[in-house]
């Protein structure tokens, strides 16, 4: 097996590994022309330049997941409707002028019942965790800009929700009357689970009691840490309202960022939901490993 390259393109960002013949991690980069600000003729160029003295005489292969598929992406990955292993559904050639690159996009994930959602990233995190738990079953949490819920069972996706919690705290404490009293990122963590256990247990007073942190800190003095704590407890606490299903009596797993997920993972164990929790970058990688190897043994099939 020749050196080959993983690459991870999402909306704002771009990443890359140099993976060895033996699986190590030779290199890595990064870059900020992520998806969002590129056409499709602009991709080729950008991951050239990114790579180019990883290429040699031959052809060196690289396994792409994110937003690179998407249908403003590099080429269109079509989705892979479930249920279905996210690990090996048919990848898409991507048109590359130069010889030395081939790159194969791994498609994202839907589903039309008994909600339309998608993913897209996403799922090869999740083929990540199962490559290296494969006798899982239970719901992976994916929590981020839009925080997925994802059943798995018999190593295969069988449903999932999406929640914009994440996209919801952005922009009420950027763009809302609410951004006067969230300034810093001071945190109460008490704050964060009074908030989280009102809101799981009375979701429908959210709307009134958003603007409460506006007032608090204008009629109170109330701290900007307190307000942001509250705010995360509220918007979490109704994320878990409308999953309970998911998370209840179930074996969960989180990937993302350490500190959500650790966030995450105090509000499911105030609920007596034990959890466990993989990095989103390892993860990541062995999904992308995972197909990699898949393709590799279906192009040597007879």
């Amino acid at each position: 097996m020749s050196n080959w390259i993983a690459v991870d393109w999402g909306t704002s960002n771009l990443r890359v590994w140099l993976v060895g013949n033996d699986g190590t991690i030779l290199d890595n980069r990064s870059s900020d022309r992520g998806m969002g600000s590129l056409a499709p003729e602009d991709f080729e160029g950008v991951l050239v330049e990114l790579v180019a003295d990883w290429l040699g005489e031959g052809v060196t292969e690289a396994v792409a997941c994110g937003m690179i598929g998407a249908r403003q992406g590099w080429v269109e990955a079509p989705y892979a409707a479930v249920p279905c292993r996210p690990s090996q559904n048919q990848t898409i050639a991507a048109p590359c002028a130069d010889p030395r690159l081939s790159v194969r996009i791994l498609p994202g994930l839907s589903q039309t019942t008994p909600a339309p959602d998608v993913m897209r990233g996403e799922e090869t995190q999740v083929a990540g965790f199962l490559a290296a738990n494969p006798r899982f079953d239970g719901v992976i949490c994916l929590p981020g800009t839009h925080t997925k819920w994802v059943q798995v069972s018999a190593k295969e996706v069988v449903g999932f929700l999406t929640y914009m919690t994440g996209e919801m705290f952005a922009l009420l404490s950027k763009q809302s009357v609410l951004r006067h009293s969230l300034g810093g990122k001071e945190w109460d963590q008490a704050a964060f689970i009074e908030a989280l256990d009102d809101t799981l247990s009375h979701p429908a007073g959210l709307g009134t009691k958003l603007f409460r942190l506006r007032a608090a800190e204008l009629l109170l003095g109330q701290a900007s840490g307190i307000a942001r704590a509250k705010l995360s407890g509220m918007l979490i606490g109704l994320e878990l309202a409308g999953a309970r299903s998911y998370w209840l009596g179930q074996n969960i797993a989180l990937i993302g960022d350490a500190a959500l997920c650790k966030t995450y993972a105090a509000a499911l164990e105030r609920q007596g939901v034990p959890t466990r929790m993989a990095d989103a970058t390892e993860m990541t990688l062995a999904g992308l490993t995972a197909a990699y190897l898949q393709n590799k043994d279906a192009c040597h099939e007879p």
